[in-house]
């Protein structure tokens, strides 16, 4: 397992801009595009995170992740009982708000992540200075299955227990 740890002060800037913009959603329903919201819920469930590392508007794995996967009555089910997701989105034709996008550079480059689409499946801390410590489980890409997937991630987070 490998620890990131990520400045609180370049994080804030997201939870600040979210409250200004407050309109920008996720392209998948039930997802969260903060990372202050997804460890705010998953501080408050036990329940890890889980990125979904897209381009939403351009990436034709990540279109196919989705219509697969994530836009399955079966996958939906699963995640209640099992994970907060968190969609950093990286798009072509439209623009994200500011801090959405420092937020999702930042993480992007906290996990290496080069190709699209990759998730990652980590539990966060945050220590008395603000700064977020991030434990990584494991990552994936595309899978052609809601079972596949599941599986997949239910490894990790056996593993990381």
């Amino acid at each position: 397992m490998r620890t990131y740890s990520i400045l609180v002060s370049l994080l804030l800037i997201s939870s600040m801009a979210l409250a200004q913009n407050g309109t920008y959603t996720a392209s998948n329903e039930g997802w969260l595009v903060s990372l202050d919201e997804a460890y705010a819920q998953s501080q408050a469930t036990g329940k890890p995170i889980m990125a979904n590392f897209t381009g939403s508007d351009w990436c034709g794995w990540c279109k196919r992740l989705t219509a697969s996967v994530f836009s399955k009555p079966e996958f939906k089910t699963w995640a209640k009982k099992n994970v907060i997701l968190l969609e950093l989105d990286y798009p072509k034709r439209f623009k994200l708000p500011t801090d959405i996008q420092q937020q999702n550079a930042n993480m992007q480059q906290s996990f290496k992540v080069t190709g699209f689409p990759t998730v990652w499946v980590f539990n966060a801390k945050k220590d008395k200075t603000g700064n977020y410590s991030l434990q990584a489980l494991g990552k994936t890409g595309y899978t052609a299955s809601v079972n596949e997937f599941t599986s997949t991630v239910d490894g990790f987070i056996s593993a990381g227990k």
